[in-house]
């Protein structure tokens, strides 16, 4: 018997039995709807860390940290300076293996910022040198950033995102049209300051993807016949983009004028800086950087170590740390479903073997070896399979076009191949091993036996 001729009959046994043979492959069809709609779940979590990570500055960024000192030091402890301008300027003669050095003042944690009666906290308002731009990769959308002679002259003016737009002049969707605020004033913690630059939008993929499905379907609803049912899904907006929409950047000799004795009680303005923030000429001296960094900065400290570095390269370890174990646990289920529909389409093969003994045995009596009967019965255990995971995949679209509609938009699901092929591959092989047995049993029967079975 030819193998074609050994799945036709495999199908129709299939489609003769529906009911039987669909809670038999149930088992497969969760099994594949589960591996498949978990890898898309951690491709989407991947895309979304990885996505924040280069939104916030990039693979290439250090930032020195304030630590308590080491405990053979802690007599030193009271001596300890914090980040100064000493040691920006001591990295920017020093430290040649960084290309760019920019500090980071801010005296308060959410700036109150304010136009008239409008009011909004913005969690990064900010003092920096014009350097913070490419540091943290932001573009300007209108109007221009502060330049070295502002920070000189310490001139109250700013620098906003959109967030800060939307919530102090308006946002694009409530008055129709984009508002460019440049010139206009705005007050950081009661003091005036001019806009003289906007931020260009920040959105994820995903969100912008939702924006102009968004769109799409007001557009039908404006010019259709009927009016478009349907809405966006929602969840929360990504951090990373929803932050930097809400940035405000002032000089930093502003911010030290104006703001640096403001969390100091004695009214002397607080020459520490909150961060200094690096980056790297190359990638591949990280290590030799991190140490020509540290060797600069002990001796600016006197020798103390209150300070330590963050990279990324840290983050993107914790990345892949998270994307292991959340694909293992993923695995796991999904084996355990598997497993599951391989004791299924095992059981229900024994059941089919019994229904069938006079026929196999006729099948012997007229001529067909052991051989062909194992062949058979293997074929049809591995059909049930691979229909169950053609069935599942269908099903784990549903799934994941499901978690796409109800979870946050950076975390979009994403399907790729390498595991539709592997729940494939895995189902097969769950078919065969599940088949074995049944096509043993059913290889050995004696004809004479099986032709008296009623």
């Amino acid at each position: 018997m030819s193998l074609l001729n050994s799945i036709l009959i495999g199908l129709k046994d299939v489609w003769a039995h529906k009911l039987r043979s669909l809670l038999t492959m149930l088992g497969i069809i969760l099994g594949v709807a589960s591996l498949v709609g978990m890898a898309a779940i951690v491709k989407g979590m991947e895309n979304g860390m990885k996505e924040n990570m280069i939104t916030m500055g990039g693979a290439d960024k250090v930032i020195v940290q304030e630590q308590d000192v080491p405990p053979e030091q802690e007599h030193l402890a009271d001596e300890a300076t914090g980040r100064t301008m000493k040691d920006v300027e001591a990295l920017r003669e020093s430290a040649p293996l960084f290309r760019l050095v920019s500090p980071k003042m801010e005296p308060f944690d959410d700036a109150v910022i304010s136009r008239g009666e409008k009011r909004i906290r913005s969690p990064e308002c900010i003092g920096v040198w014009p350097s913070a731009l490419e540091m943290n990769s932001h573009t300007i959308g209108h109007g221009r950033m502060f330049n070295d002679v502002d920070d000189e002259n310490a001139r109250a003016v700013c620098v906003i995102g959109t967030g800060i737009r939307d919530a102090l002049f308006g946002s694009p969707e409530e008055v129709g049209h984009e508002i460019i605020p440049i010139g206009e004033t705005v007050r950081i913690e009661g003091q005036p300051f001019t806009v003289i630059g906007m931020f260009t939008h920040y959105e994820s993929e995903s969100e912008r993807r939702e924006r102009e499905q968004a769109k799409s379907r007001t557009r039908a609803a404006e010019t259709g016949p009927a009016r478009a049912r349907g809405w966006g899904r929602g969840g929360g907006a990504n951090w990373a983009f929803w932050r930097k929409n809400n940035t405000v950047y002032i000089p930093l000799n502003t911010m030290w004028v104006r703001f640096g004795s403001s969390s100091n009680t004695n009214g002397i303005p607080d020459p520490r800086l909150e961060d200094v923030e690096l980056k790297v000429a190359d990638l591949e001296q990280m290590e030799a950087a991190l140490q020509q960094a540290r060797n600069v900065l002990m001796i600016t400290h006197n020798g103390i170590e209150d300070f330590n570095f963050r990279t990324r390269e840290n983050e993107l370890e914790n990345i892949a740390k998270q994307i292991r174990n959340a694909r293992l646990s993923g695995g796991i289920i999904a084996a355990i479903a598997l497993l599951v529909g391989g004791i299924g389409i095992m059981n229900i093969m024994l059941a089919s073997i019994n229904e069938r003994i006079r026929e196999i045995g006729i099948c012997k009596a007229i001529g067909a070896s052991g051989v062909a009967i194992f062949s058979q019965i293997l074929t049809e255990g591995i059909v049930i399979a691979i229909v169950g995971a053609l069935l599942g995949l269908v099903a784990s679209y549903g799934l994941v076009n499901l978690i796409a509609f109800l979870s946050p938009t950076q975390n979009t699901p994403v399907i790729t191949p390498l595991p539709m092929i592997v729940s494939m591959l895995f189902s097969a092989a769950t078919g065969v091993i599940a088949g074995l047995y049944p096509a043993f049993k059913a290889a050995r029967l004696d004809p004479i036996q099986a032709l008296r079975y009623e």
